[in-house]
């Protein structure tokens, strides 16, 4: 049998390495556009901020590795074109110019996701750039050191633009953000979201909400952000305006598509096509709160999906439950941490949703160095359920989330959820941890 795998990152190559495993005489062929594959695209922004450390040691196995140790036919620089399901067939070109056709018996489709460009006059200028391969991430580490960047401007306010502007003030670079929507973080909580943005502030980022950008112009050696009603000057651009998934081939294949035109799949990871398969950023999932189809890029939710896809191609019977969109992400001194739903998200659900917000301690009252924590938890008031969790602070934010992500798989309610025995010593957290203390205030909000 024949496995072909489009995609040589998470989800590609876990599902690739897995089927081998699985299945050992099974011929399995990726082909990846890029040089690049298993690398940690999410360590990109830490590895940039080190001057000293090279890009591919976010490189996690070697190409090589994978056709010597594994038996895989990886082939970097194949441009997948076309998929032709009634023959079975992918063809491309490669980078040298060369056309390719590869029969499959199963096929999988993990093209993962492109950052959003926007059609703006004067978007092709060298110093603009993104963030989402390991070669975008080598071509801004080069214009950094070869341009002496002292300023820059980052279009959009999203988890990559965050983490990039920390980077970059670590090298020394003075950061504007800039975003045409008058909200810094529009799906966070108010008073958590200010205190992100005074984070940002104290450490002296230019924070520019309601601008939106009308075109890019050169300036001699430098660059300016025309905006509406603000002009920024910068050495280099950095678009952090989101992701979209590359699902264009799947498309043009005649396969269903779904929210935000990602690939549709079911359980099982299969397409609308019995023998095509889809994982990682380029498809949906179903959100476990909702039981609805959601699109939501995670990174574990990549490589579940390629194992998954794995077991499936070789026999053995796999569905994934879901995703709760959990995720978090640094901001300096900041953890930011969210899973399930926004109220917002809440009511467009048709549930009937009360939060709270809560602000308690990181540590027990007198231990040293314990500092504030803002949670904001949301439940419904039909069924009690527990919706959503988000917080912030400077520490202990990062793996607390995980017991509502967990919570919030298991569909349990505040009420349940408050009475849970989690762990107390003073260095960790208060007797009442702060994830206890905003469910029982919710439960409060709840019956009333």
């Amino acid at each position: 049998m024949k496995f072909l795998v489009i995609g040589g990152d998470a989800a590609g190559m876990s599902a690739a390495s897995r089927a081998k495993r699985n299945m050992p005489d099974l011929e399995v062929t990726v082909l990846e556009m890029t040089e690049d594959v298993s690398y940690s695209a999410c360590g990109m922004p830490y590895n940039i901020a080190d001057s000293k450390r090279e890009i591919d040691d976010l490189v996690v196995r070697a190409a090589k590795v994978f056709r010597e140790k594994q038996d895989i036919n990886l082939l970097t620089g194949h441009r997948v074109t076309f998929i032709n399901p009634s023959g079975k067939t992918v063809s491309g070109r490669t980078r040298q110019g060369k056309t390719f056709e590869f029969s499959y018996d199963k096929l999988l489709i993990a093209t993962g996701g492109r950052a959003v460009v926007p059609d703006l006059p004067g978007m092709d200028h060298p110093g603009i750039h993104v963030l989402k391969s390991l070669e975008d991430g080598r071509k801004i580490k080069a214009y950094i050191r070869e341009k002496q960047v002292k300023k820059a401007v980052i279009i959009g306010m999203g988890y990559i633009g965050l983490e990039m502007c920390e980077a970059l003030r670590e090298l020394s670079v003075q950061v504007d953000m800039v975003k045409p929507g008058p909200v810094f973080l529009p799906w966070m909580a108010q008073e958590l979201s200010e205190s992100i943005q005074a984070e940002l502030v104290s450490h002296d980022v230019g924070m520019h909400a309601g601008h939106a950008v009308e075109r890019i112009e050169p300036d001699g050696n430098h660059i300016r952000v025309i905006c509406t009603g603000l002009t920024l000057d910068a050495d280099m651009v950095l678009l952090a305006m989101g992701i979209s998934p590359s699902s264009e081939l799947a498309e043009n294949a005649g396969l269903r598509t779904s929210v935000g035109n990602s690939i549709a799949v079911d359980r099982t990871l299969k397409t609308s096509d019995e023998n095509i398969y889809a994982a990682g950023d380029c498809a949906d999932a179903y959100h476990m709160v909702t039981g609805r189809k959601t699109w939501i890029p995670l990174a574990l939710r990549a490589n579940r999906a390629g194992w998954a896809v794995a077991d499936n191609v070789c026999g053995k019977s796999t569905e994934l439950p879901g995703i709760a969109g959990t995720a978090v992400f640094k901001v300096f001194n900041k953890e930011v941490a969210r899973t399930g739903l926004t109220i917002k998200e809440a009511e467009t659900f048709s549930f009937d949703p009360a939060s709270v917000t809560i602000s308690s301690r990181s540590r027990a009252h007198a231990h040293p160095g314990s500092t504030t924590i803002l949670v904001h938890m949301v439940g419904d008031r039909k069924t009690g359920r527990l919706l959503g969790v988000q917080m912030v602070g400077n520490e202990g934010v990062a793996h607390r989330i995980n017991a509502a992500a967990v919570a919030l798989h298991n569909r349990m309610t505040v009420e349940a959820f408050s009475q849970t025995d989690l762990a107390y010593a003073p260095p960790f957290g208060p007797v009442w941890d702060p994830l206890l203390t905003a469910a029982n205030q919710l439960l409060k909000k709840m019956e009333n």
